[in-house]
This record gives structure tokens, sequence and C-alpha cells, in this order.
């Protein structure tokens, strides 16, 4: 059943609700508290507590106007109430800002609250379309990873919030208003900006990274300038102060016609970043009649 756009799907009872809400995983749940076998109420309570089921939106539905027995929906989980008899346009206009805005917090990175991959990858979509000159920077850190084992996840989380902090700060300062910065997961990040501040970005966010970062060290290890891990085998390893690596991929000399495209070229782009020393950022410049060679 289709209705306001929306294919519906019934239950005639609260059991059944819960049956069906598990096995379709609906974007939206619309749930009378008045319901044979199982309520409202103890439905929602037991969909909160179903890790399946806990993260979709729920919409109590009531002919009760109590303020209690609002309160009642609202503390056993709901995230909205509406008083019947309600207008079905209402009803349509909650159920569609509900869902966006699950689906935005879908989008973002729990850990530092920026996009995610699909936010991004919609945000380049639509430069392409629109013909809009465009610079991506994919960053990515150096050594993270035994610095994580050493250190913890603790740590290794403030490294993470650091990245995002530095990112959005400098886009902030020295970008456009319509940039873009984005956490695709781990310590990887993405940022969007034109081709004509994108060195300047870059710059800037590889020496408030080498500013900071060592402050994440314990003292011992920064005067080294490295920390010792063992790996399974017994054998020592050292591993330096953390780095970060910046592979830029701009439109200004070539035309990209999908997101694909500029993933490819930013992969291998970030990984010739990755092989310069130390912190460092790396533009590519080829052109669509270049020799196809990696130039600086």
């Amino acid at each position: 059943m289709v209705r306001g756009g929306y294919k519906v799907v019934t239950a005639s009872n609260g059991i059944e609700a819960l049956e069906k809400a598990e096995r379709e995983c609906p974007d939206i749940i619309l749930l009378d508290v008045v319901m044979p076998l199982m309520d409202g109420l103890e439905a929602c309570q037991r969909l909160r507590s179903n890790v399946k089921t806990t993260q979709i939106p729920v919409i109590m539905l009531t002919d009760r106007s109590r303020v209690d027995d609002k309160i009642a929906g609202l503390k056993c989980g709901a995230d909205d109430y509406m008083t019947k008899p309600f207008d079905p346009l209402e009803l349509v206009a909650r159920v569609s800002a509900h869902i966006s805005r699950t689906e935005i917090i879908k989008a973002v990175n729990p850990l530092t609250g920026l996009p995610g991959s699909s936010w991004v990858e919609n945000d380049i979509v639509m430069r392409i379309k629109r013909g809009k000159k465009f610079a991506i920077g994919y960053v990515d850190l150096d050594n993270f990873k035994p610095f994580n084992d050493f250190y913890g996840f603790s740590r290794g989380d403030k490294v993470i919030k650091l990245v995002a902090d530095v990112i959005t700060t400098t886009l902030k300062q020295w970008g456009n208003k319509d940039d873009l910065a984005g956490h695709i997961g781990g310590d990887d990040f993405i940022f969007v900006t034109t081709p004509d501040r994108v060195e300047t970005i870059s710059r800037q966010i590889v020496g408030k990274f080498d500013q900071k970062i060592p402050a994440f060290y314990d003292k011992t290890d920064r005067d080294k300038g490295f920390i010792v891990t063992t790996d399974r085998q017994g054998t020592e390893q050292k591993f330096p102060i953390m780095a970060i690596s910046i592979g830029v991929v701009s439109n200004a000399r070539r035309k990209f016609n999908c997101v694909a495209e500029v993933s490819t070229v930013g992969a291998e782009v970030k990984a010739h970043a990755k092989r310069l020393p130390g912190s460092n950022y790396f533009i590519d410049r080829r052109g669509e009649k270049s020799d196809g060679k990696i130039k600086k």
C-alpha cells in the first residue's frame, strides 16, 4: 500500500507490529497506543530494546489528550506524539521530517560529527552535475595504528577528533562557505573546496597537525621522537611521531564524469603523498593531455 508517497506495511496488533518491524526494518514506525495483545507503550519499549529496531523513529498515535499520556509515550522511547483525530497532511509532514533527520544522523560519523562517505559523495555528484570547479583532499594519518595499539583507543579517538578540528577550522578560515569536511572512517578524512584555495588549505592542515600532534605522546616518547612496539613474533619496531598525508584531486585541468573516477585518482594520489617523507600534501596537476605520470 502506498500513502503520501510512502509504502505502508500494516499490523493488526502489537505483537504483529514487532514482528513486522524486525523483518521489514522500516524507515519509521507509527504506533497506536491502544492495540490488541500489546499496547503501543510496551511495543515501543520492546522496539527500543531490540538492536535491529532501536534506531527507527517512532510516532505514537492516540485519541488520548492528557499530558500524562504524552509524557508516558515519550518516556517509553517515542520520538513524536500525535493526538487523534489528526490532519493527514500534518502526519505526512512529520513522517518526512523524521525520516530526513534519521538519514542525516546515519550519514554523520558518530565520533567526529562530520559527514560520512554517502554525504560527501552526494556533494561531489552535485558539483559534477553543475559543472563546478572543485578540489578534493584525501587525508590519511601515517603511523596511526601503532599509536592506537600502543596508547589505547581512548587516546586514539582524541587524535581523530584533533584531525577533524584541524580540517574544519582550516576550511572555516581559508576556504569557501560551501566547502565540506568529511570523516570517511578510521583515520581517513576528506575535504572539498575549490582549486584556488586547496594548496593554502592543505599547507595549513599539515602545519597545524605537526604543531599539535606531539602533545598526544608521553614526554619520553616525544623526546625520543618515536614509540617502540612489539609485533606478534616478538620483534621490536620503532614508529616515529605521526604524520599527515593529503592527496589532492581537482577538475581544474581534467574532467570527471562520476564519483568513482574521482575516488580512483584520489586513492592513487594519496598513496603518492604517503610515500613522501613526514607530513606532506601532493596535488595532482595532470591534465587531459598528460603523459600519465604524476607530476608535482
